[in-house]
């Protein structure tokens, strides 16, 4: 009893060690002479890379230029957005539909760009939505998301969006498992370990990115956190970290930190298509939400799914492989030549290193250490390549620069840590600003990565920056790792807290078919006005819908009379405009939602429902042009049941007196 008193103990100060951290010894924030100049980027110059950067509690995914650290743009994608009215609108509301209805923030993760023969090649990156499992495609071409699918079964989907090397699959995997939702969820919580399931979901991508939930593998109820596919020769499986082997339900900093190792479990994807091909899987309940933007109609439409495939792994003895990994692991990486996994055990002082070739030779002899759950567990030293010894505390992911080393973050100890993949020697150590989680190197999870930049994001920003209150910026810090040492060139803060991030050289992205504004002519949207001639203002019953143009600097109509209190109005704006980069708003006094912002040759609805009676202005939020402050109108408010005619004009001004 003693024992286990002073082992919990030990835990908690671990835990608290972890998680408090502590300032690196390297604590030199020196930068090299040429810095500055090394991340000048002229006025009128680009930036060489794109940076897109996940925007954790923000819901939205950022980007950045590099080497500049200069922020382009927030591209909404799970929460709603006032700046550019993503979700206030009547087109975008779909969007963010699930089977718990309209939910209009999310907490998001990590991201993953698509790869054509294991390459980065700039047509989409996919993002994970945790709290209500969904996954997003967003397209590169107009920076918009696409897509966006929910995961059934799943609870907190943090182990996605991750995808394979030709774009074949996106998965996700329960972070908290939780009993199916076919099952009856009115259980007791202390009745995890024979009533909760972890689901590894595995989400087809069709050729025009649509996506498809092609299938959902069962698995034991631990939590799983990480992931990422194999290459080459491991391409046709996936790699998932798991903790909470213990199948602890309270107090998993204690409980769930018991075990000496937990599990990286190796999926052979391949494999289970041969089984979903045979009939082997069985179609389930499962009520999920599948939603699509249009760019013919630019409008968007949730369905709801009633059904998915599983496979059962406790069943189907050869699809998954449990590798004992050092205690609650959280990284897992696959190094550019597909045969290292490595594995970072965020309580471990070293980092393993599996060999793909060991761990199938290994399977073939069946060098198996019994079974998890009905999985098999393969012996460790069976999969193991090696391990780094002493890299520094604190372990949490790895990222690659295609020359043959890894780059590990150090949670603990504050630190990134170089280090050679073939005889696992520490080559160099850089303080970090403080506490990193994630890194990324352009390219750096794919065959190739583009070894000239890393950036480290941390967690703890504590005198970097200008105090701004309790909370402050979290901090991203880009190293130059072209030479033997890294070296500190640049740091600049985020929106929300950043976790993963992905790198592409700016070319791939913006001379693959960026659109610069919508062709008015190829606009399907049903309620399009093409012209001024087309405006005009139509009452349904209590309905009212406003077909609406927009053109510096004036909207038609923009004097509109007949609105009655309690009648929903819609205006349907029209961005007459055909130049690249001239949106213009649309926000009217007393509307509870958001304002518009409509793209050149775009439609966008707002709805309004007036409670009062008055005369209520619009204006353009987007300044235009030189007359900006006169792009304006009026709305007249009647009574409820006032006889008051719809009228609508523009140009026609005081009468005569």
């Amino acid at each position: 009893m003693k024992n286990k008193f002073l082992k919990s103990i030990f835990v908690v100060t671990l835990g608290c060690a972890f998680f408090v951290s502590c300032k690196p010894k390297d604590s030199t924030d020196a930068v090299e002479g040429d810095a500055a100049q090394k991340v000048y980027v002229a006025p009128g110059k680009y930036d060489e890379f794109y940076n897109f950067v996940s925007g954790g509690f923000s819901g939205q995914v950022s980007v950045y230029g590099l080497p500049s650290g200069r922020l382009l743009k927030v591209m909404p994608v799970f929460s709603e957005d006032p700046q550019s009215g993503y979700g206030y609108s009547e087109e975008t509301k779909p969007m963010l539909n699930t089977s718990h209805g309209y939910v209009p923030w999310d907490d998001q993760h990590h991201l993953d760009l698509s790869q054509t023969n294991g390459e980065v090649d700039g047509r989409w990156i996919f993002a994970n939505a945790n709290n209500t499992p969904r996954i997003a495609r967003i397209d590169l071409k107009t920076f918009r998301t696409a897509e966006i699918i929910e995961l059934p079964n799943c609870a907190g989907n943090h182990s996605s969006p991750f995808i394979t090397e030709n774009t074949e699959y996106v998965v996700g995997a329960s972070r908290f498992s939780v009993p199916s939702d076919n099952d009856n969820g009115d259980v007791p919580i202390n009745t995890y370990k024979k009533n909760f399931k972890g689901y590894l979901s595995f989400v087809k991508i069709g050729k025009e990115g649509q996506l498809d939930l092609s299938f959902q593998i069962v698995a034991p109820g631990v939590n799983f956190d990480l992931s990422h596919p194999g290459k080459k020769e491991s391409h046709g499986w996936f790699f998932f970290s798991c903790y909470n082997t213990e199948q602890a339900n309270t107090l998993l900093e204690v409980n769930a930190s018991k075990n000496d190792k937990d599990f990286i479990m190796a999926v052979n994807w391949k494999k289970a298509e041969e089984y979903i091909k045979a009939g082997k899987g069985k179609r389930v309940p499962a009520k999920y939400a599948h939603n699509t933007w249009d760019e013919k109609t630019q409008s968007a439409k949730s369905v709801i799914m009633n059904e998915v495939l599983t496979l059962d792994a406790a069943e189907l003895k050869d699809i998954c492989y449990m590798i004992p990994c050092p205690k609650s692991p959280h990284g897992c990486d696959i190094d550019p030549t597909g045969e290292y996994i490595i594995g970072s055990g965020k309580l471990a002082a070293l980092i393993p290193v599996f060999s793909f070739t060991k761990l199938k030779d290994a399977i073939a002899k069946k060098q198996f250490d019994g079974a998890y759950a009905g999985i098999p567990v393969v012996k460790y030293e069976a999969a193991l390549y090696g391990e780094v010894q002493k890299p520094g505390l604190g372990p949490l992911h790895t990222e690659f620069d295609g020359k043959g080393n890894a780059y590990t973050t150090m949670f603990v100890s504050s630190e990134v840590v170089k280090w050679n993949i073939k005889d696992l020697k520490v080559l160099d150590r850089k303080a970090t600003y403080y506490s990193p989680g994630h890194l990324m190197v352009p390219g750096g999870n794919t065959e190739k990565p583009f070894g000239k930049y890393m950036v480290v994001y941390n967690k703890i920003t504590k005198d970097r920056y200008l105090p701004t209150g309790p909370e402050l910026a979290q901090s991203a810090q880009l190293f130059d790792i072209s030479g033997d040492k890294m070296k500190l060139l640049l740091d600049f803060p985020t929106i929300g807290e950043p976790h993963y991030a992905q790198g592409i050289p700016a070319d791939k992205v913006r001379n693959n078919g960026q659109l610069k504004y919508y062709d008015i002519e190829a606009n399907k949207h049903p309620f399009a006005t093409k012209g001024e001639k087309e405006s005009k203002v139509v009452r349904e019953g209590n309905k009212v819908h406003i077909y609406m143009t927009s053109i510096r600097s004036h909207f038609a109509p923009d004097n509109i009379e007949g609105i009655r209190v309690g009648d929903e109005v819609y205006f349907h704006v029209t961005n007459l405009e055909q130049d690249w980069d001239v949106p213009h708003g649309f926000a009217i006094k007393g509307a509870n939602n958001a304002e518009l912002l409509i793209m050149p040759g775009e439609t966008l609805t707002l709805k309004w429902v007036p409670e009062k009676k008055g005369i209520f202005p619009f204006y353009c939020t987007d300044f235009c042009s030189a007359l900006h402050q006169e792009m304006q109108g009026y709305v007249r408010v009647s009574p409820a049941g006032s006889n008051v005619p719809i009228t609508y004009s523009v140009g026609a001004n005081l009468p005569k007196e």
